[in-house]
């Protein structure tokens, strides 16, 4: 296992093990100080621990997590079918109408740096009700917003509210569920997110061409309301936090909590200077975030390009167009069904050959290798079939394929990261990974219109493919050399 290498990443290290488990594991067995009877106390068969829970209470938790999810993904792009509308009412050029949904996307980069770690220190549950709240209202403001200044602003505190509940999720998950069994409601999980850019534009294009664009945000004001709802049904799997309460429960002695100053230290080593030192330093997490930024980015630049090539190739209405991304939905379901069919030919055999211990985490990448083929293919199959003379179906097609690769590379490299780093560390490489993603993707859209227009569709799709052919390999040296570079990692990872 890879040690942190100098005094300080040492000291940190173990203050934030400290932190996160250490003193918790004290609270397993204690003593009634007060009837001085000893209270013997088993965590791992402790119904408080959600990995005892009943089934039900697991499916609620998923439920929720993957209602939350898709929530903030459909308000990312149900706004794209209104970039004719804001030009019209704002008076805005072509550029600066595609703001609200950028700076949305963007958002969605910054708001885990501050939701994750807070979610560290007073549970998940207190950090899914709040922000979710907060990104309602500010929904509502935007849909009544006067100016278009006003409208940008409060999309980017929308996407800003709403960002933590895609990155605490997978904390969720990994806290009711055993590693055993996480494959399906990590799927579930990841999958949510991922239709949302698919049935955005679907119900937005009908909602804006009947009801105007204000109707957009009506509409994900009743997801929302929908998504409070099973956050009220839903508990909290902080494991620290629950041991705490448990144990109070049993009038146990309860270990003093960290002080604010290592608390404040802690934030900023988890949220801000360890993703970015980890981006600059760890070939793992540079690589797979920029894999997965660019091919992010890329399917975000089809909210510009899909109505472009379809309105002004086929003649395609609004409404029409909006529903050519519907092919992203069916490409995410088969993607989806391809890693639980990696999972249960590949992995699953891989845990019963490891007999308990951890499977090399580049097992997990199996899905990665056959959806990186189906990126640039989809891609250049796009490119020089979305022409009037070659049927409308042909590129839907392509997108579908797109959206499959998409989807197998981003569920399994994101699985690997989390097999690969250890502890607290996993939290910084998945920030690193969330940033990098949703920065690229906010500015892809601001020049698709211009790239498709001065380069053709053929050309302009076609550097997009050259784009995934370059990082096609990513997942494949790591399959292979995976085990040497976690070896060579200043941080904590698993064992080769």
């Amino acid at each position: 296992m890879a040690q942190v290498k100098n005094d300080q990443d040492i000291d940190m290290h173990a203050k934030i093990e400290d932190f996160s488990s250490s003193s918790e594991d004290k609270l397993e067995a204690g003593r009634n100080a007060s009837g001085g009877n000893s209270v013997t106390w088993n965590w791992d068969d402790d119904p408080s621990n959600p990995y005892n829970w009943p089934t039900r209470l697991k499916v609620q938790q998923v439920f929720m997590i993957a209602s939350a999810a898709l929530t903030t993904s459909l308000s990312v792009s149900i706004l794209s079918p209104a970039h004719s509308e804001f030009m019209t009412e704002f008076g805005v050029s072509s550029t600066v109408a595609i703001l609200p949904l950028s700076l949305y996307v963007f958002a969605l980069g910054l708001g885990p740096i501050v939701g994750g770690p807070l979610s560290e220190t007073v549970g998940r549950y207190p950090v899914y009700i709040g922000t979710m709240v907060l990104g309602t209202l500010f929904t509502m403001g935007a849909g009544f917003s006067p100016t278009f200044a006003g409208l940008c602003v409060l999309r980017f505190l929308a996407g800003f509210c709403y960002a933590p509940t895609l990155a605490i999720a997978a904390g969720t998950i990994n806290e009711t569920f055993k590693p055993v069994k996480r494959a399906i409601p990590s799927t579930i999980f990841i999958l949510s997110p991922f239709l949302g850019p698919g049935l955005g534009p679907v119900i937005g294009s009908f909602v804006v061409n009947r009801k105007g664009w204000r109707w957009t945000q009506w509409t994900m004001i009743f997801f929302a309301i929908f998504t409070l709802i099973t956050i009220g049904i839903s508990r909290e799997t902080f494991h620290p936090i629950l041991k705490r309460r448990r144990s109070k429960e049993l009038g146990l002695d309860i270990p003093p909590s960290q002080p604010l100053s290592s608390k404040i230290r802690l934030f900023a080593t988890i949220a801000l200077v360890r993703p970015i030192h980890m981006l600059v330093t760890e070939p793992i997490v540079a690589f797979i975030c920029l894999y997965v930024a660019c091919e992010f980015a890329t399917l975000f630049s089809f909210f510009a390009a899909i109505p472009l090539i379809f309105q002004g190739v086929y003649r395609f209405s609004i409404e029409d167009s909006g529903l050519v991304f519907l092919a992203i939905v069916v490409g995410c379901l088969l993607g989806s069904i391809t890693v639980l069919l990696c999972n249960i030919i590949f992995y699953l055999p891989q845990v019963a050959k490891h007999k308990g211990q951890q499977v090399p985490p580049e097992h997990r990448l199996y899905p990665a290798l056959i959806g990186s083929l189906g990126l640039p293919v989809g891609l250049f199959w796009f490119a020089w079939t979305a022409r009037a003379d070659i049927s409308w179906g042909s590129p839907v097609v392509a997108i579908m394929l797109f959206a499959w690769g998409n989807l197998c590379v981003f569920i399994s490299t994101t699985q690997y990261l989390v097999d690969a780093y250890h502890g607290l560390t996993v939290a910084s490489a998945m920030s690193a990974n969330s940033l990098a993603r949703y920065g690229l993707a906010a500015a892809f859209p601001l020049f698709t219109i211009q790239m498709y227009t001065k380069l053709g569709t053929g050309w302009a799709s076609s550097l997009l493919g050259f784009i995934a052919v370059a990082l096609l390999p990513v997942p494949w040296v790591f399959f292979k050399t995976g085990n040497k570079l976690r070896a060579l990692s200043k941080y904590e990872t698993a064992e080769n």
